[in-house]
């Protein structure tokens, strides 16, 4: 079984046929490495990268990577690369610019097809779509409604600026309501949200956007940039300063609870039931990924 969606902190794009960008993305350790063979990918090298997925999801299983790929639309090059990328066995399949419940439906029905006919487990490889125009965004509850294979989805970064006609800051502005709906939208039909990459090559900048997002509720982001892996997994597991803080709350609520108060004040915040059901979500995914095994 591979990993929960809610513990992949970290989803890398690297370019289909670029073996040393591959071995590099390898080693950074992302919780997911996806094969990108759409925007990623030079027309004259999408085939050369169709032939590289099989190995480079076997390294990525070897290495304890989760292994995808980011196909082309399937009105495009999209059937074609299923054709070479199903019986190579991924475990994620990501569709781009994804803006409606029948892409899903189509998507889905392929995968189903070609799975039978490689004597596959049916159903075993999730769908995780990007929103990456207004009308994906817009369309965001039908799309991840679609197919029980859609456990995530990830928010576009560059094609979605382009699409509202912004431009891109380091801030992220141009994003920010999208940022916000997209995740209200996910955690209301509980899939889980990824956050878009940040495409600047700074770190620093990096952590930013990751922290900003993780306040906002996100606890995966994406990159372009093996680079940024590392950062983005300190941001997103909890520290030991989180596990210490959430650990006071608990007992101090507890306590209060026990001796038949509504709440206590800890350091100046009245601690509640929403706030004290927060402080165990943040104990708890502690205790998940610390049994998921050593930190990437």
């Amino acid at each position: 079984m591979i990993r929960a969606p809610d513990l992949r902190r970290s989803l890398l794009f690297v370019a289909g046929a670029d073996g040393a960008a591959h071995t590099r993305a390898l080693q950074s350790r992302p919780d997911v490495l996806a094969q990108d063979l759409e925007d990623l990918t030079p027309q004259q090298s999408k085939q050369a990268a169709r032939e590289m997925s099989a190995d480079l999801f076997a390294r990525a299983r070897a290495s304890g990577v989760i292994p995808a790929v980011r196909v082309n639309v399937l009105s495009g090059l999209g059937m074609i690369d299923l054709a070479t990328v199903v019986p190579a066995k991924p475990d994620i399949i990501l569709l781009p610019k994804a803006e409606s419940a029948q892409q899903i439906a189509a998507l889905a029905q392929e995968i189903e097809r070609l799975e039978a006919a490689q004597g596959m487990p049916v159903g075993q490889i999730e769908i995780v779509p990007t929103a990456e125009t207004a009308l994906g965004v817009i369309n965001l509850r039908e799309i991840v409604q679609a197919s029980p294979r859609v456990k995530s989805c990830v928010l576009g970064a560059e094609d979605l600026a382009a699409d509202l006609m912004a431009a891109r800051t380091t801030q992220a502005v141009e994003l920010a309501y999208a940022r916000s709906r997209f995740l209200l939208e996910c955690r209301a039909f509980g899939i889980e949200p990824i956050d878009p990459p940040y495409t600047y090559a700074d770190a620093e900048g990096c952590e930013r956007e990751a922290r900003r997002s993780q306040q906002l509720g996100y606890r995966s982001k994406s990159t372009v940039t093996a680079a940024h892996v590392g950062v983005i997994h300190h941001v997103f597991t909890p520290s030991p300063e989180d596990i210490d803080n959430a650990g006071r709350l608990v007992a101090a609520f507890e306590r209060a609870r026990a001796k038949g108060q509504d709440r206590v004040l800890v350091d100046g915040l009245w601690i509640e039931p929403p706030t004290y059901l927060n402080a165990q979500r943040v104990l708890e995914r502690a205790r998940r990924l610390d049994a998921r095994g050593p930190p990437a």
